[in-house]
């Protein structure tokens, strides 16, 4: 049965669908040795090429779909290489071998927040659609005053220079004179549209964080540049979502409920907020408790000794202890101490003198 080339590339992990059009117009891409054409056929025994290099081609049952999400920080790029070598969002990724990382849309340089990557470049193209309405929410600081009409008519729509754009809701979300933060939300990506709807209306976005895609929530544990891999259930969420058959396998173990990066993103947290609590960058030998989780043995030594005694009060023999003391506190076989007087010298007349 033959298959649409970019639908077979994507699904091998070669990128989405958009990127992998975009290679076949470009004529990087050929099919048993000739330049293949966008919406040409191939069936699973074609030979294909990306830029002379031979591609795996990948059966709908050997794609394993993975999803990541990653903390995308301010200054990194969403593209494979920089010819300026600035970071990017591939940088931290984990390595595969014989799949890749594809991004589920972009974000600009300057915009920080949630970020989707899968293995299954279908799954990304169908949530990139606009056709699928996939709910994107936005936390946005804006510099400049806001007023209710404003927000009436970023709502009800403004023109753009590519078509007409609107949020589909909009919150505030606190702030005080000119830095206000709200709560944005919208169905489609276009190209900076959150920034680009804000100052149609004359203010500036001086902050911008993508917090939800869909019903996925940007892990608040999750440092920047950290990923985190979803769980079985949160991507037959996404492939149900753009009619996708469900996902059985999985590469996370459902006994730990979420991988390795988060728990130790949120062990690093609490830590940080345990130190920050007590107002010191490090544990002192006092506070820091041995593994087994068992109070320090020195502190119970320190409990153990006997309190200090006022004048009058009668000492209590210890039970512990199998020596009395005696009235004046020393022990049985102790000494008491003495001191030396010194020696009296006698008057004798005679003069000393010395030798």
């Amino acid at each position: 049965m033959s298959e649409k080339l970019q639908k077979v590339l994507a699904r091998s992990g070669h990128g989405s669908r958009r990127e992998l059009e975009t290679m076949i117009a470009a004529g990087r891409v050929s099919v048993n040795g000739q330049v293949a054409s966008l919406g040409e056929r191939i069936d699973s025994n074609a030979v294909v090429r990306i830029d002379g290099r031979e591609a795996s081609i990948k059966q709908p049952e050997d794609v394993v779909c993975r999803v990541l999400m990653y903390h995308k920080p301010e200054g990194e790029l969403c593209t494979r290489k920089d010819p300026e070598g600035r970071p990017t969002v591939y940088d931290r990724l984990p390595r595969m071998q014989g799949s890749r990382w594809v991004a589920v849309g972009r974000l600009d340089v300057n915009t920080s927040g949630l970020l989707l990557f899968t293995t299954d470049g279908e799954l990304a193209n169908r949530l990139m659609h606009p056709g699928h309405e996939i709910e994107r929410e936005y936390s946005v600081r804006i510099f400049g005053e806001v007023t209710d009409e404003m927000m009436r008519k970023l709502k009800q729509g403004v023109q753009l220079e590519d078509g007409p754009a609107s949020f589909k809701e909009i919150k505030r979300g606190g702030g005080e004179g000119m830095n206000q933060w709200f709560r944005v939300m919208l169905t489609e990506g276009r190209n900076r549209e959150v920034r680009r709807l804000w100052e149609s209306q004359g203010v500036q976005v001086s902050r911008l964080i993508r917090v939800r895609y869909g019903n996925i929530k940007l892990e608040q544990g999750l440092p920047q540049s950290g990923w985190g891999e979803l769980p079985i259930k949160e991507i037959n969420y996404l492939r149900e979502l753009v009619g996708l058959p469900a996902e059985t396998r999985t590469f996370v173990d459902p006994r730990q409920g979420e991988s390795r990066q988060k728990r130790y993103s949120r062990a690093r947290r609490v830590n940080a907020q345990k130190l920050q609590q007590r107002g010191q960058s490090a544990p002192t030998a006092d506070q820091a408790q041995p593994a087994t989780g068992k109070p320090d043995s020195r502190k119970k030594n320190d409990q153990s000794r006997p309190k200090s005694r006022k004048p009058g009060d009668r000492e209590r023999p210890d039970s512990r202890s199998t020596d009395q003391r005696k009235p004046d506190g020393r022990k049985p076989n102790e000494r008491k101490p003495t001191t030396r007087k010194p020696k009296e010298r006698k008057a004798t007349g005679r003069k000393r003198t010395r030798t």
